[in-house]
Protein backbone atom coordinates (compact mmCIF):
# COMPACT_ATOMS: atom_id res chain seq x y z
CA UNK A 1 0.00 0.00 0.00
CA UNK A 2 3.07 2.28 -0.28
CA UNK A 3 2.42 5.74 -1.74
CA UNK A 4 -1.32 5.13 -1.51
CA UNK A 5 -3.84 6.78 0.82
CA UNK A 6 -4.87 4.91 3.93
CA UNK A 7 -7.95 2.70 3.86
CA UNK A 8 -10.77 5.19 4.59
CA UNK A 9 -12.29 3.64 7.71
CA UNK A 10 -13.02 6.89 9.52
CA UNK A 11 -16.61 6.86 8.27
CA UNK A 12 -17.64 4.36 10.95
CA UNK A 13 -16.61 5.27 14.49
CA UNK A 14 -18.50 2.54 16.28
CA UNK A 15 -19.96 -0.84 15.46
CA UNK A 16 -23.41 -1.94 16.54
CA UNK A 17 -24.78 -5.40 17.18
CA UNK A 18 -26.10 -5.91 13.64
CA UNK A 19 -24.01 -7.13 10.74
CA UNK A 20 -23.00 -4.56 8.15
CA UNK A 21 -20.45 -3.62 5.53
CA UNK A 22 -17.97 -1.07 6.83
CA UNK A 23 -15.97 -0.40 3.67
CA UNK A 24 -17.03 -1.12 0.08
CA UNK A 25 -14.13 -0.70 -2.31
CA UNK A 26 -15.93 -2.64 -5.04
CA UNK A 27 -18.14 0.36 -5.73
CA UNK A 28 -15.20 2.20 -7.30
CA UNK A 29 -15.65 5.34 -5.19
CA UNK A 30 -12.26 4.89 -3.48
CA UNK A 31 -9.54 4.75 -6.17
CA UNK A 32 -6.81 2.27 -5.35
CA UNK A 33 -9.02 0.21 -3.07
CA UNK A 34 -11.43 -1.32 -5.61
CA UNK A 35 -10.31 -4.82 -4.61
CA UNK A 36 -11.08 -4.49 -0.88
CA UNK A 37 -14.13 -4.87 1.37
CA UNK A 38 -14.44 -4.91 5.15
CA UNK A 39 -17.47 -6.42 6.87
CA UNK A 40 -18.72 -6.67 10.45
CA UNK A 41 -20.03 -10.09 11.42
CA UNK A 42 -20.30 -9.45 15.15
CA UNK A 43 -17.93 -10.26 16.89
CA UNK A 44 -15.63 -10.71 13.86
CA UNK A 45 -14.30 -8.39 11.16
CA UNK A 46 -13.89 -9.91 7.69
CA UNK A 47 -11.38 -8.38 5.28
CA UNK A 48 -11.87 -9.53 1.68
CA UNK A 49 -9.47 -8.86 -1.19
CA UNK A 50 -10.24 -9.70 -4.79
CA UNK A 51 -6.56 -9.91 -5.63
CA UNK A 52 -3.57 -11.46 -3.87
CA UNK A 53 -1.88 -9.03 -1.46
CA UNK A 54 1.83 -8.99 -0.71
CA UNK A 55 2.91 -9.61 2.89
CA UNK A 56 3.69 -5.90 3.27
CA UNK A 57 0.32 -4.84 1.86
CA UNK A 58 -1.55 -7.20 4.16
CA UNK A 59 0.50 -6.12 7.20
CA UNK A 60 -0.26 -2.46 6.42
CA UNK A 61 -3.99 -3.16 6.14
CA UNK A 62 -4.04 -5.15 9.37
CA UNK A 63 -2.28 -2.30 11.18
CA UNK A 64 -4.90 0.14 9.88
CA UNK A 65 -7.74 -2.16 10.94
CA UNK A 66 -6.20 -2.55 14.41
CA UNK A 67 -6.07 1.25 14.74
CA UNK A 68 -9.69 1.47 13.58
CA UNK A 69 -10.66 -1.20 16.10
CA UNK A 70 -9.04 0.79 18.89
CA UNK A 71 -11.18 3.79 17.96
CA UNK A 72 -14.35 1.68 18.11
CA UNK A 73 -13.83 1.08 21.85
CA UNK A 74 -15.02 -2.50 21.68
CA UNK A 75 -15.22 -4.55 24.87
CA UNK A 76 -13.26 -7.48 23.44
CA UNK A 77 -10.06 -8.02 21.49
CA UNK A 78 -10.00 -7.84 17.69
CA UNK A 79 -11.18 -10.92 15.79
CA UNK A 80 -10.11 -10.65 12.15
CA UNK A 81 -10.57 -13.06 9.22
CA UNK A 82 -8.90 -12.43 5.87
CA UNK A 83 -10.06 -13.94 2.59
CA UNK A 84 -8.70 -13.42 -0.88
CA UNK A 85 -10.32 -14.51 -4.10
CA UNK A 86 -8.20 -14.59 -7.21
CA UNK A 87 -8.34 -16.60 -10.42
CA UNK A 88 -10.91 -19.03 -9.09
CA UNK A 89 -8.92 -19.60 -5.91
CA UNK A 90 -10.26 -18.74 -2.46
CA UNK A 91 -8.03 -18.71 0.62
CA UNK A 92 -9.35 -17.85 4.09
CA UNK A 93 -7.17 -17.18 7.14
CA UNK A 94 -7.83 -16.25 10.74
CA UNK A 95 -5.38 -13.41 11.40
CA UNK A 96 -6.40 -12.22 14.87
CA UNK A 97 -8.46 -13.61 17.74
CA UNK A 98 -11.05 -16.32 17.14
CA UNK A 99 -14.33 -17.07 15.37
CA UNK A 100 -17.19 -18.46 17.50
CA UNK A 101 -17.70 -22.18 16.92
CA UNK A 102 -21.41 -21.47 16.64
CA UNK A 103 -21.47 -18.06 15.00
CA UNK A 104 -24.83 -16.31 15.09
CA UNK A 105 -25.32 -12.74 13.88
CA UNK A 106 -28.28 -10.36 14.01
CA UNK A 107 -30.00 -8.15 11.45
CA UNK A 108 -33.19 -6.16 11.94
CA UNK A 109 -34.43 -8.29 14.83
CA UNK A 110 -33.53 -11.66 13.30
CA UNK A 111 -30.65 -14.07 13.93
CA UNK A 112 -28.69 -16.03 11.33
CA UNK A 113 -26.07 -18.76 11.22
CA UNK A 114 -22.77 -17.61 9.69
CA UNK A 115 -19.73 -19.57 8.46
CA UNK A 116 -16.83 -17.21 7.83
CA UNK A 117 -14.11 -19.82 7.43
CA UNK A 118 -15.90 -21.92 4.79
CA UNK A 119 -16.04 -20.87 1.14
CA UNK A 120 -17.02 -17.56 -0.43
CA UNK A 121 -20.66 -17.34 0.68
CA UNK A 122 -20.96 -16.88 4.42
CA UNK A 123 -24.70 -17.40 4.95
CA UNK A 124 -26.17 -13.94 4.33
CA UNK A 125 -25.55 -11.43 1.54
CA UNK A 126 -25.10 -8.02 3.16
CA UNK A 127 -26.10 -5.94 0.12
CA UNK A 128 -29.59 -7.49 0.27
CA UNK A 129 -30.34 -6.02 3.73
CA UNK A 130 -32.86 -3.49 2.38
CA UNK A 131 -34.63 -6.21 0.41
CA UNK A 132 -35.05 -8.30 3.53
CA UNK A 133 -36.29 -5.25 5.44
CA UNK A 134 -38.85 -4.54 2.70
CA UNK A 135 -40.13 -8.12 2.78
CA UNK A 136 -40.52 -8.03 6.56
CA UNK A 137 -42.53 -4.80 6.28
CA UNK A 138 -44.86 -6.05 3.52
CA UNK A 139 -45.40 -9.78 4.12
CA UNK A 140 -48.24 -9.68 6.65
CA UNK A 141 -50.99 -12.24 5.95
CA UNK A 142 -49.37 -13.22 2.64
CA UNK A 143 -48.32 -16.52 1.13
CA UNK A 144 -44.73 -16.06 -0.03
CA UNK A 145 -42.66 -17.96 -2.61
CA UNK A 146 -38.91 -17.67 -2.03
CA UNK A 147 -37.10 -18.85 -5.17
CA UNK A 148 -33.36 -19.62 -4.98
CA UNK A 149 -33.85 -19.44 -1.23
CA UNK A 150 -30.20 -20.14 -0.23
CA UNK A 151 -30.23 -20.00 3.61
CA UNK A 152 -33.76 -18.55 3.69
CA UNK A 153 -33.07 -15.04 4.98
CA UNK A 154 -36.12 -13.72 3.14
CA UNK A 155 -38.27 -16.45 4.67
CA UNK A 156 -37.22 -15.62 8.22
CA UNK A 157 -37.98 -11.95 7.65
CA UNK A 158 -41.32 -12.69 5.97
CA UNK A 159 -42.52 -14.86 8.85
CA UNK A 160 -41.33 -12.31 11.39
CA UNK A 161 -43.37 -9.78 9.42
CA UNK A 162 -46.52 -11.88 9.77
CA UNK A 163 -46.57 -13.95 6.56
CA UNK A 164 -49.07 -16.81 6.62
CA UNK A 165 -46.73 -19.23 4.86
CA UNK A 166 -43.43 -19.28 2.98
CA UNK A 167 -42.38 -21.83 0.37
CA UNK A 168 -38.58 -21.97 0.06
CA UNK A 169 -37.01 -23.76 -2.88
CA UNK A 170 -33.32 -24.22 -3.73
CA UNK A 171 -31.23 -26.93 -5.39
CA UNK A 172 -28.77 -26.88 -2.48
CA UNK A 173 -30.05 -29.08 0.32
CA UNK A 174 -27.07 -27.94 2.41
CA UNK A 175 -28.12 -24.30 2.14
CA UNK A 176 -31.73 -25.21 2.99
CA UNK A 177 -30.47 -27.13 6.03
CA UNK A 178 -28.89 -23.92 7.30
CA UNK A 179 -32.15 -22.19 6.41
CA UNK A 180 -34.02 -24.55 8.71
CA UNK A 181 -31.53 -23.73 11.47
CA UNK A 182 -32.18 -20.03 10.89
CA UNK A 183 -35.91 -20.54 11.35
CA UNK A 184 -35.44 -22.50 14.58
CA UNK A 185 -32.94 -19.92 15.82
CA UNK A 186 -35.72 -17.34 15.52
CA UNK A 187 -38.40 -19.50 17.13
CA UNK A 188 -40.12 -20.13 13.79
CA UNK A 189 -41.00 -23.79 14.12
CA UNK A 190 -43.84 -23.66 11.60
CA UNK A 191 -45.03 -21.70 8.59
CA UNK A 192 -42.22 -22.58 6.18
CA UNK A 193 -41.73 -25.33 3.60
CA UNK A 194 -38.27 -26.29 2.33
CA UNK A 195 -38.06 -27.86 -1.12
CA UNK A 196 -34.63 -29.10 -2.21
CA UNK A 197 -35.45 -29.21 -5.92
CA UNK A 198 -34.46 -27.74 -9.26
CA UNK A 199 -36.91 -24.86 -9.72
CA UNK A 200 -37.15 -25.45 -13.46
CA UNK A 201 -38.37 -29.01 -12.84
CA UNK A 202 -40.81 -28.08 -10.07
CA UNK A 203 -43.36 -25.78 -11.66
CA UNK A 204 -46.19 -28.28 -11.15
CA UNK A 205 -45.58 -28.51 -7.40
CA UNK A 206 -45.11 -24.77 -7.02
CA UNK A 207 -48.34 -24.15 -8.94
CA UNK A 208 -50.26 -26.53 -6.67
CA UNK A 209 -49.00 -24.71 -3.58
CA UNK A 210 -49.83 -21.27 -5.04
CA UNK A 211 -50.90 -18.70 -5.94
CA UNK A 212 -48.64 -16.37 -3.96
CA UNK A 213 -49.19 -12.79 -2.87
CA UNK A 214 -45.42 -12.25 -2.80
CA UNK A 215 -42.67 -13.86 -4.88
CA UNK A 216 -38.95 -13.26 -4.45
CA UNK A 217 -36.58 -14.38 -7.20
CA UNK A 218 -32.94 -13.94 -6.15
CA UNK A 219 -30.97 -16.26 -8.45
CA UNK A 220 -27.20 -16.50 -8.84
CA UNK A 221 -26.10 -14.49 -11.84
CA UNK A 222 -23.73 -17.03 -13.36
CA UNK A 223 -23.69 -20.48 -11.77
CA UNK A 224 -23.31 -23.29 -14.25
CA UNK A 225 -25.77 -26.09 -13.67
CA UNK A 226 -28.08 -23.82 -11.69
CA UNK A 227 -28.73 -20.41 -13.26
CA UNK A 228 -27.10 -18.19 -15.85
CA UNK A 229 -28.94 -14.87 -16.01
CA UNK A 230 -28.42 -14.20 -19.71
CA UNK A 231 -30.24 -17.38 -20.72
CA UNK A 232 -32.28 -18.48 -17.70
CA UNK A 233 -34.04 -15.32 -16.52
CA UNK A 234 -36.35 -15.46 -19.51
CA UNK A 235 -37.24 -19.07 -18.62
CA UNK A 236 -38.14 -17.90 -15.13
CA UNK A 237 -40.23 -15.00 -16.36
CA UNK A 238 -42.36 -17.26 -18.55
CA UNK A 239 -43.68 -18.97 -15.41
CA UNK A 240 -43.83 -16.32 -12.71
CA UNK A 241 -47.01 -14.45 -13.79
CA UNK A 242 -49.19 -17.55 -13.40
CA UNK A 243 -47.82 -18.10 -9.87
CA UNK A 244 -48.39 -14.50 -8.74
CA UNK A 245 -51.81 -13.60 -7.37
CA UNK A 246 -53.50 -10.50 -8.84
CA UNK A 247 -52.22 -7.46 -6.99
CA UNK A 248 -49.29 -9.45 -5.61
CA UNK A 249 -45.69 -8.25 -5.32
CA UNK A 250 -42.76 -9.69 -7.26
CA UNK A 251 -39.14 -8.87 -6.42
CA UNK A 252 -36.75 -9.64 -9.28
CA UNK A 253 -33.12 -9.56 -8.16
CA UNK A 254 -29.96 -9.41 -10.27
CA UNK A 255 -26.40 -9.07 -9.01
CA UNK A 256 -24.40 -9.10 -12.25
CA UNK A 257 -22.22 -5.97 -12.72
CA UNK A 258 -22.26 -6.45 -16.49
CA UNK A 259 -26.10 -6.45 -16.67
CA UNK A 260 -28.06 -3.32 -15.81
CA UNK A 261 -31.73 -2.72 -15.05
CA UNK A 262 -32.42 -2.36 -18.77
CA UNK A 263 -31.55 -6.03 -19.33
CA UNK A 264 -34.08 -7.25 -16.78
CA UNK A 265 -36.79 -4.74 -17.67
CA UNK A 266 -36.54 -5.60 -21.36
CA UNK A 267 -36.90 -9.29 -20.57
CA UNK A 268 -39.99 -8.65 -18.46
CA UNK A 269 -41.56 -6.43 -21.14
CA UNK A 270 -41.05 -9.07 -23.80
CA UNK A 271 -41.78 -12.24 -21.84
CA UNK A 272 -44.25 -11.18 -19.12
CA UNK A 273 -45.99 -7.97 -20.26
CA UNK A 274 -48.78 -8.50 -17.72
CA UNK A 275 -46.27 -7.53 -14.99
CA UNK A 276 -46.16 -3.84 -14.14
CA UNK A 277 -42.96 -2.17 -12.93
CA UNK A 278 -43.27 -0.23 -9.67
CA UNK A 279 -39.81 0.67 -8.35
CA UNK A 280 -36.20 -0.28 -7.79
CA UNK A 281 -35.41 -0.85 -4.11
CA UNK A 282 -32.46 1.21 -2.91
CA UNK A 283 -29.32 -0.57 -1.77
CA UNK A 284 -27.77 0.20 1.64
CA UNK A 285 -25.88 3.49 1.34
CA UNK A 286 -22.52 1.86 2.10
CA UNK A 287 -22.89 -0.12 -1.15
CA UNK A 288 -22.94 3.06 -3.27
CA UNK A 289 -21.36 2.48 -6.68
CA UNK A 290 -19.73 4.78 -9.19
CA UNK A 291 -22.20 3.18 -11.64
CA UNK A 292 -25.40 2.09 -9.91
CA UNK A 293 -26.22 -0.19 -12.84
CA UNK A 294 -23.30 -2.37 -11.71
CA UNK A 295 -24.60 -2.75 -8.16
CA UNK A 296 -27.31 -5.09 -6.88
CA UNK A 297 -30.62 -4.57 -8.67
CA UNK A 298 -33.90 -5.39 -6.89
CA UNK A 299 -36.88 -4.50 -9.10
CA UNK A 300 -40.44 -4.59 -7.77
CA UNK A 301 -43.28 -5.60 -10.06
CA UNK A 302 -46.97 -6.33 -9.59
CA UNK A 303 -49.75 -7.96 -11.57
CA UNK A 304 -52.99 -6.13 -12.17
CA UNK A 305 -55.88 -7.28 -10.01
Amino acid sequence: MNNKPLLPLHQTSELGADICRIFHGRGGLHPGFEHLCLDWYNPVLLLTSFKVLSDDELASLVAQIEAFWGQCVRAHALNLVYQYRSGGETVTELLRGAVPEQHYVSENGAKFVIHLLKGQNHGLFLDMANGRTWVKAHAKHKKVLNLFAYTCGFSVMALQGGADEVVNIDMSKGALSIGKQNHLLNGLGSGARFLGHDIFKSWGKLTKLGPYEMIIADPPSNQKGSFVATKDYVRLLRRLPELLAPGGDLLLCLNAPELGCDFLMAQVAETAPELNYLERLANPSVFADIDEQKSLKVLRYTKAG
